[in-house]
């Protein structure tokens, strides 16, 4: 199945400035697959470093003089090496190559971006224009069903396809939206499970060299349960009978490998809301769904209300995150309780939304006398999230 992705314009805007692409996401997000689409019919040589024949093949290129190193390889119009991390001196070898202006460009995929991360900063500042590929968005998604055209307005959507909608959104939320999830169809589960554990454990525990899942697999069993409520860390070392120290540096671990992220407060007055508190999600709610085994598609199914405001939440994020982060993300509550689902800041505008799966009225009176900005209800009824961050 060919899934257009929104990434294709950010990858030809990267390809024609000349700079080394450096692509990174967590396992089976779709790098690959992104690049392979994009070049196809174009002279690329692709390596994987996870695969020793090619690691020995770019060291062996590297040996030479960059224009025969090139002709080794093929002369490519772009070089594409997949698992870059895997060779630590790639970047300051491909550095050397872009600095002697080889007629070629050169992109690095990374699915484990600790790693990849340092090494762009330390050999390629400068040289390099970074794009962050998440798991489908909702509307990549939509356009593979044949009663969803794309041509469509989305309004019509709502009005003439809503039971179509309201089940395939459900299906979205429950068994999330990694490309090969998608395409499977009917037959997410054993998909979805292999996915979860490869996606966690390969990746995460290799990038933190953890000698034992057990501590980190209870600690994500946790914040599953607890997305949409505010985490104290203290109350999790005390619940995992870990130091708060060991806590943090899981939770960067696993921020910095795509399997959670942080929602800060929002706050202007210490005084009178909560300013140092966060809230941790998924970026993938199939996955966070796999962690503790909540297949269950029914709209009654106790954590209903939590899973939607992570789905939105996390479709709103996925979009920030491939266009470069241009928006602050923000949950805001004052010390009276009253509190709001998400803020969105950018270019010094103030977006508010209350996330609610029923009917139920939104009350954002609080908010909106303090900052002047209406709290808007974000329902099932219009899973359409990609205005609230313009592309």
């Amino acid at each position: 199945m060919l899934i257009t992705r929104q990434a294709n314009a950010l990858l030809e805007k990267i390809l024609s400035s000349g700079k080394v692409g450096v692509i990174l996401g967590a396992r089976q997000v779709g790098k690959t697959t992104l690049v392979e689409q994009f070049l196809a019919g174009r002279p690329v040589t692709f390596l994987n470093f996870d695969i020793e024949l090619d690691k020995a093949r770019f060291l062996s290129a590297a040996s030479l003089a960059p224009v025969d190193a090139l002709r080794v390889l093929g002369d490519p119009e772009v070089l594409v090496i997949d698992e870059a991390q895997r060779l630590p001196e790639c970047t300051r070898i491909v550095k050397g190559w872009h600095d002697a202006r080889l007629p070629a460009r050169f992109l690095l995929l990374g699915s484990s971006p600790l790693d990849l991360h340092d090494q762009t900063a330390e050999s390629l500042t400068g040289r390099n224009r970074k794009l962050l590929l998440p798991p489908l968005l909702f509307s990549e998604t939509l356009a593979t069903q044949a009663w969803a055209d794309p041509l469509l307005p989305r309004q019509h959507l709502c009005e003439h396809f809503p039971s179509q909608l309201r089940a395939y959104l459900m299906n979205r939320m429950v068994f999330g939206s990694y490309p090969e999830i998608v395409a499977s169809g009917e037959q997410p589960l054993p998909l979805l499970r292999e996915l979860s554990s490869d996606y966690l454990w390969r990746d995460v525990l290799h990038a933190g060299l953890l000698k034992s899942p057990d501590l980190i697999k209870r600690l994500l069993g946790l914040l599953a349960h607890q997305v949409g409520s505010e985490v104290s860390v203290n109350e999790l070392a005390t619940q995992l009978s870990m130091a708060r120290p060991t806590v943090d540096r899981y939770l960067d671990l696993l921020e910095q490998t795509f399997v959670i992220f942080r929602l800060p407060a929002f706050s202007t007055n210490p005084r009178k809301e909560i300013a140092k508190s966060r809230k941790i999600y998924f970026w993938d709610t199939g996955i966070r769904n796999a962690i503790i085994g909540a297949y269950s598609d029914s709209e009654s199914r106790p954590d209903i209300g939590a899973l939607w405001e992570n789905w939105v939440i996390a479709e709103v994020a996925k979009r920030n995150l491939l266009f470069g982060s241009p928006a602050q993300l923000h949950f805001w509550r004052s010390r009276a309780q009253s509190e709001v689902d998400l803020v969105i800041r950018q270019d010094e505008k103030l977006q508010a939304f209350e996330i609610k799966w029923s009917s139920r009225r939104v009350v954002g009176r609080a908010f909106q006398n303090a900052y002047g900005v209406e709290v808007q209800g974000i329902r099932p009824t219009h899973p359409f999230t990609e205005h609230l961050i313009p592309a």
